[in-house]
């Protein structure tokens, strides 16, 4: 009975054996499979997915940095220019005045016709003075077919004129008659100058 039990006690401790020695290490052997957690993973398709990114010093996955986009360039704002206001009307004319004593230029029209004259279309030009009596310096203008009228606001003024048109014009004081417009045969220009004469 005792030989009989021999072959199954060393069955036992082959056994025991050979459980110690699966618990060793796995690391030793040389046909052990790597852990786990160092073969890439997979994604559902079986294929090895990318690696995780890098950790930054805290520990926490870094992000690649972007550049910076430049900020959109803001447009120049408009340049208001400078409304110039125009008065509504232009300002009056202002011409000097004749001198004391002499006619208006339409009491010698009046003259004129009362001495049986033609004085036709008679017309105010005295605008044709110049603001502030510039241009000709003269204070009042009226032209008819027949002759045009100067009053100037003195004698001296009225002569220079009078030289000016020399052979076209009469002058008495302040007043100059005009023929280079006028229609006026040279043979009736003294009837007018006459008038004029006796003008008070």
């Amino acid at each position: 009975m005792t030989h009989r039990s021999l072959p199954a006690v060393g069955v036992l401790l082959l056994a025991v054996a050979l459980t110690a020695g699966c618990g060793s290490d796995d690391a030793d052997r040389p046909n052990a499979a790597p852990p786990a957690s160092s073969l890439p993973s997979q994604d559902a398709t079986g294929l090895p997915s990318a690696p995780p990114p890098p950790s930054g010093p805290g520990g926490s996955a870094t992000t690649p940095a972007t550049p910076a986009q430049p900020a959109p360039a803001q447009p120049a704002p408009p340049q208001q220019g400078t409304t110039e206001r125009r008065p509504a009307s232009p300002p009056p004319v202002v011409l000097p005045p004749r001198p004391a004593g002499a006619p208006a230029a339409q009491q010698v029209v009046d003259a004129f016709r009362a001495a049986g004259l033609k004085v036709t279309r008679p017309k105010d030009r005295s605008v044709d003075c110049g603001p502030d009596g510039l241009g000709l310096g003269c204070s009042e203008i009226v032209a008819t077919d027949a002759v045009t009228i100067y009053v100037f606001p003195d004698e001296v003024s009225a002569s220079d004129i009078a030289e000016t048109w020399s052979g076209q014009s009469y002058q008495r004081g302040a007043v100059v008659l005009n023929y280079l417009e006028a229609k006026t045969p040279a043979a009736d220009r003294p009837r007018y100058e006459k008038a004029l004469n006796n003008l008070r």
